[in-house]
């Protein structure tokens, strides 16, 4: 690949993330599903205040389904930072991108906590399927959560 190519390649993970952001936040599901390869690996299990093994999720449609009736009575807001993007070959790419989220847990909500403000980074594949990016592999690790 070229270094425009390259560059190219790295402008459009960082358009693919953003949707990724607005989607979630304004509960696009079909939205949030579009970003994700099909067969889509997403580890949350450590995305919150304690280990939850069934955040080891396999599948686009299958993570967006279990997301979304977690978040319908939250309100949330993520932002992703300083994106370390390597382009490894014209089809695959890795990512890592520091994160900042809030959580407003409103009525109807089966959360343990009513908000959570959390850091970290999101650990990420990509893969360019047809002519678009897609996440392949995504992982949170967190270096803090704050919660009440």
């Amino acid at each position: 690949m070229t270094d425009v190519e390259k560059l190219s390649a790295v402008l459009d993970i960082q358009a693919l993330k953003a949707r990724y952001f607005r989607c979630m936040d304004s509960k696009d599901w079909a939205g949030l599903e579009a970003v994700f390869a099909a067969d889509l690996v997403a580890d949350f299990r450590d995305s919150t205040l304690q280990h939850n093994p069934d955040m080891l999720i396999r599948g686009a449609a299958r993570y967006v389904a279990t997301l979304a009736p977690i978040l319908e009575h939250v309100t949330t807001v993520h932002h992703g930072h300083m994106p370390e993007i390597e382009i490894l070959s014209p089809t695959s790419a890795r990512g890592i991108w520091a994160m900042e989220d809030k959580l407003w847990v409103n009525e109807g909500a089966n959360l343990p906590y009513r908000w959570l403000h959390g850091y970290g980074h999101y650990h990420e594949t990509y893969a360019k399927i047809g002519a678009d990016w897609k996440i392949q592999t995504i992982r949170l690790t967190r270096l803090r959560v704050d919660a009440g």
